[in-house]
């Protein structure tokens, strides 16, 4: 049986009646960088907070290395937290803020200055030892705070959207330096956040959570390549989701065609999501293509053109590094393989992710 070095298991919590998480189990394994990934109100800063002890489950026990720790209090959970708000200490410098939780461990003098100048090293801060903590950019405010949780030397760093501050180009180049600095140290980092970019770039599993339970969880090519149904699917990346019917296993009805997909075991005629990736629609000949439609809007996106076409009662996003024009009657054609078949989901559950989406490519920022 395989060790972890946290486990929840049953973890309920409600406010005020109202249930945050529904009987939460979680495994994490050590040296992991794991991401609970969800929109806002979905239970990943709870489910952290409870790791951290600064929550209370109303059910439900958590465990470290196997031994119940709901009763322990934070400060001696082998856990560090950073959160949006880095709370760095204005009235101390870059050293004097990372030697904080050294002295108040009474870590001799000497031994305190290697080890502040190491974690300084780690995060791209050394010589910043006697800077003013206020005079610092976002980003190198934010690898002070890093540099003062890790310093302790916890097991497990618990991060929540500390990135959620940055300007775009400095989260990019933060993600990729969290990742190296989660390696270089093999302490566990487990990062909450609603960005599916950050989520996919930096860690080894992926938790996608929805009103307080665990949808899906895998790899960040598992969850993308293979979602469990059309949320997970929407909300990791963009896609398009349109009802159909699963006539007979490999054979799926929708948009008014019959598709070959590599799906099966689903009962004759069940009511299905089909769900299609932009990237794996491709633009033909309006001849060639059981899809045809008229292109609706065309967006430069830099490495890719994205078109809406309308056909067959909807709007198809179409990813293509060659643009078509506005007004132009296309085919369009994908593989069986490009074709991914979900149990039905409720309609609402399908509107509430349309909002959300937008949301998300507004700039809106979530719990």
């Amino acid at each position: 049986m395989e060790n972890y070095i946290i486990s929840l298991r049953g973890i309920k919590v409600q406010f005020d009646d109202l249930p945050v998480l529904k009987g939460l189990d979680l495994d994490i394994r050590d040296e992991e960088f794991i991401t609970l990934l969800g929109p806002s109100g979905c239970g990943k800063t709870t489910t952290l907070r409870i790791m951290a002890g600064f929550a209370e489950a109303s059910e439900g026990d958590v465990f470290f290395e196997g031994v119940r720790i709901n009763d322990l209090p934070p400060h001696k959970r082998n856990v560090n937290t950073i959160f949006q708000k880095y709370a760095l200490f204005p009235h101390l410098n870059v050293y004097q803020n990372v030697e904080f939780g050294l002295k108040i461990k009474k870590i001799p003098a000497a031994e305190r200055k290697v080890k502040v100048k190491e974690m300084l090293e780690l995060v791209g801060l050394g010589g910043f030892e006697a800077r003013d903590v206020n005079l610092l950019s976002g980003g190198q405010q934010q690898r002070v705070a890093i540099a003062r949780a890790l310093v302790n030397q916890p097991r497990v760093l618990l991060l929540d959207e500390p990135l959620g501050a940055l300007d775009l180009k400095l989260r990019k180049e933060m993600q990729t330096e969290l990742k190296r600095i989660q390696q270089s140290t093999g302490i566990t980092f487990i990062y909450v956040t609603h960005d599916q970019e950050e989520a996919l770039t930096m860690s080894d599993r992926v938790v996608v959570m929805k009103d307080g339970e665990i949808l899906q969880i895998g790899t960040p090519q598992d969850i993308y390549n293979e979602p469990v149904n059309a949320f997970v699917a929407d909300f990791i990346g963009e896609s398009n989701i349109v009802p159909g019917v699963m006539r007979r296993d490999f054979l799926v009805e929708f948009a008014n065609n019959a598709f070959r997909c590599v799906d099966k075991g689903f009962e004759p005629d069940q009511l299905v999501d089909v769900v299609i990736r932009p990237e794996d629609l491709r633009i033909v000949a309006a001849d060639e293509a059981p899809l045809t439609g008229v292109v609706s809007s065309v967006t430069f996106k830099g490495v890719h053109y994205e078109m809406m076409v309308e056909s067959a009662g909807h709007d198809w996003m179409v990813h293509s590094t060659q643009a078509s024009e506005v007004g132009e009657f296309i085919g369009l054609t994908m593989s069986p393989y490009d074709i991914h078949i979900m149990e039905r989901m409720e309609d609402d559950s399908l509107d509430w992710i349309e909002g959300e989406s937008s949301a998300s490519m507004e700039g809106g920022h979530a719990e």
